[in-house]
C-alpha cells in the first residue's frame, strides 16, 4: 500500500529547485462533494482526465477516464473551485518527491514524498530544509484549497 507525506517548503528553496529541474503545469477543477462520491477534472499537458472517487466499504475507490482537452477545459470552466500548480520532480535521498508550486488559488509551495510501503513512510526522517509536515491536515489537500481557499499559515521561511 503506497503512502505519501506532505511538507511545507520555503518558496526561495522551491524557486531554486524549479531552476534545476524541469516541471510541468497542472490544472485541476473540483466539483462540490456528494455524500458518496467526488468528481474532479485534471489537465496535465495533453493528458486530461475526469476523476470519480466513490466511497466504498473498504475505503475510497478512484476511477480516472481519459477525456479530450476541449472537454476537460469546458469542465474546468464549470468547476466550483480549481488549483493550478507547477509540478517538479526532485529526489530526496533515494525517495522520489514532487514539488508543487501553487499558482491558484494563491502562491505557496509543498513537497510530497511517496513511499511504496507504510513502514518506509513511518521511518522516513525529513531533511532539514523541509518545513512543517501537513500530511494529515485536510486544509492542505488540493480539493480543500480549490473549494475553500488557502489555509492560514502557508508561508515557510
Amino acid at each position: 500500500m503506497s503512502t505519501t507525506r506532505v511538507f511545507l517548503i520555503a518558496s526561495s528553496l522551491a524557486r531554486l529547485i524549479e531552476k534545476e529541474r524541469e516541471g510541468h503545469h497542472v490544472r485541476q477543477g473540483y466539483f462540490p462533494d456528494q455524500p458518496s462520491r467526488s468528481i474532479s477534472v485534471r489537465l496535465e499537458g495533453n493528458a486530461c482526465s475526469l476523476i470519480l472517487i466513490t466511497q466504498e466499504p473498504n475505503g475510497p475507490v478512484e476511477e480516472a477516464t481519459a477525456i479530450p482537452v476541449s472537454q476537460a477545459e469546458a469542465l474546468l470552466d464549470l468547476a466550483a473551485g480549481r488549483v493550478e500548480y507547477l509540478s517538479v520532480g526532485p529526489t530526496v535521498g533515494t525517495q522520489p518527491a514532487t514539488l508543487h508550486r501553487l499558482i491558484t488559488p494563491g502562491s505557496f509551495d509543498l513537497v510530497t514524498v511517496a513511499f511504496e510501503q507504510t513502514e518506509q513512510a513511518r521511518t522516513f526522517h525529513p531533511v532539514p530544509w523541509f518545513g512543517p509536515e501537513v500530511s494529515h491536515d485536510p486544509a492542505y489537500q488540493a480539493r480543500s484549497m480549490a473549494l475553500a481557499g488557502l489555509p492560514s499559515g502557508t508561508g515557510v521561511e
